[in-house]
């Protein structure tokens, strides 16, 4: 048997095993929670509630919050977000951040979900950044940190060992996305490529250190996001703003060395959950593929309904509507009329638009790895444009 035959073997083999797996797991997939770790990418409230007051968080007023909510969530967007998307899809509550708690009585608030992302938030601790000369300027929040927060808050939602196994198996972990930080907070201030990669071992490690500790924990599924497209942000396209045509994708205007970094992670971060999956065979570990679900988007804009991919739809004026030194929602920031026709919402991060069409890939397209709605029963159907 050559060796691309072998692959495709061992592929078949561990898609049938997990295949088998789910028809034993949660009633077809029917997840009673959600369980969600990361940055801003999923953080439903938490950094504008840790922080002293919502105007110290940009996410704590308007126009942030204002296509879905009407109102400042804590979210980093406009609407929703992918884990919003998630949870809507399978019939469960959107995700309430974990400091939220009230009057201590966890169990009850967070039974069916519970959100411990934070904005900015890295998957290595703070003092790995310090070392390197790294400021992370919104929080010292680490993955390892909200870890430790759902250890702490687990007695409060199963009250036993064998409860907490049988809740943990019912719920869907989603890990992240995270490690994005890792790099954007390095990058944005100026450190080089080459040393910036050398970082990437050390994110993938943290993130399989975490996953393990919740498979001993009991968890029986998890889903693992990749890096999205960082040369396709607003953000990174204004700090690395060059002449050289040749450092863009001639179709998506995006900045190729910067993709490429994002690949680089992606990758390693595939071929980790592959031997995780090796170690650990009766659990579901599925890779969602944020990095392609975002590029066909940019590479096909207008069959997603979008008209503008890289200038961000709320910002400070520029070629990309971004400026480091205006703050959506600040007196100098400008909004677009529509952010539904927008893929970048503040040149970090994405509109609810944006968001709905990744979530889409993931749930219904080829984005995840295996197929994740081989393994979830969804209880509506996503639709590119319009509401759940």
């Amino acid at each position: 048997m050559d060796a691309s035959s072998s692959k495709a073997f061992k592929l078949i083999s561990v898609v049938y095993g997990l295949l088998l797996l789910a028809s034993n797991c949660s009633v077809h997939g029917q997840y009673r929670s959600i369980i969600s770790f990361g940055d801003s990418l999923a953080d439903t409230g938490n950094l504008v509630r840790l922080s002293k007051s919502n105007s110290n968080v940009v996410s704590g007023v308007l126009p942030y919050g204002e296509t879905y909510f009407h109102h400042p969530t804590g979210r980093f967007s406009d609407g929703r977000l992918v884990v919003d998307f998630i949870a809507q899809s399978m019939g469960l509550p959107l995700l309430p951040p974990s400091v939220a708690v009230k009057n201590g009585n966890a169990g009850e608030q967070f039974i069916e979900g519970v959100n411990f992302a934070v904005a900015g938030a890295t998957a290595l601790d703070v003092s790995y950044f310090v070392e390197r000369g790294v400021v992370n300027p919104d929080t010292n929040v680490s993955l390892g940190t909200q870890l430790e927060w759902f250890k702490q808050m687990l007695p409060s939602l199963c009250r036993t060992g064998s409860s907490c196994k049988e809740y943990l198996q019912n719920s869907l972990i989603l890990m992240g996305e995270i490690g994005g930080n890792d790099y954007n907070h390095p990058f944005l201030q100026g450190h080089s490529k080459e040393e910036v990669v050398t970082y990437v071992p050390n994110v993938i490690n943290a993130i399989s250190l975490a996953i393990n500790e919740l498979i001993e924990l009991g968890a029986q599924t998890l889903i693992v996001p990749g890096n999205l497209p960082i040369g396709c942000s607003a953000a990174y396209l204004t700090q690395f703003s060059t002449t050289n045509k040749k450092d863009y994708d001639a179709k998506t205007g995006c900045i190729n060395w910067l993709n490429d970094f994002s690949q680089i992670h992606n990758q390693l971060l595939q071929d980790e959950l592959d031997r995780l999956r090796q170690l650990h065979p009766n659990v579901i570990i599925i890779y969602a593929d944020y990095y392609n679900a975002a590029m066909r988007i940019y590479r096909t804009p207008s069959q997603f309904g979008f008209a503008s991919t890289t200038s961000a739809c709320c910002g400070g004026g520029g070629p990309y509507n971004y400026d480091s030194s205006v703050k959506c929602g600040g007196a100098r920031s400008t909004v677009c009329d529509d952010p539904s026709v927008y893929v970048s919402w503040d040149g970090m991060h994405l509109t609810e638009s944006a968001y709905r069409s990744i979530a889409s890939g993931l749930l219904q397209g080829p984005y995840t790895t295996p197929r994740m709605h081989d393994f979830l029963s969804l209880k509506s159907t996503l639709s590119m444009h319009g509401e759940i």
